[in-house]
């Protein structure tokens, strides 16, 4: 997918602007999760996500997606990457994450 057809799809999907996400070559990131979903777009290299043991890789061109608390892990390869990502809350976790007026 090119750039312009990502954003114009999370446009139409309300997903907020993207930023560039750039990670070295030979990073990872063991087990963990997000509070928000996320699409991103590989501009660049490559990235492995392993979601319930099944790993993907995912090159330059291809778009990932993970849902808000998807247990995952991520290594970059021998390339690096570099990907626009966009991460949206839901209604739910907005209304949690602002303060209450009567604390």
């Amino acid at each position: 997918m090119k750039p312009e057809a990502f954003l114009e799809k999370l446009a139409k999907e309300d997903f907020p602007s993207s930023v560039l996400v750039e990670r070295e070559v030979g990073g990872f990131l063991d087990l963990h999760s997000h509070p928000y979903e996320v699409q991103a777009l590989v501009i660049e290299g490559q990235i492995d996500i392993t979601i319930g043991g099944i790993k993907t890789a995912y090159l330059a061109g291809d778009v990932f997606h993970l849902l808000p608390n998807q247990i995952h892990s991520e290594n970059y390869a021998a390339k690096g990457v570099k990907y626009l990502a966009s991460r949206r809350l839901t209604t739910t976790q907005e209304q949690l994450s602002v303060p209450s007026l009567d604390a």
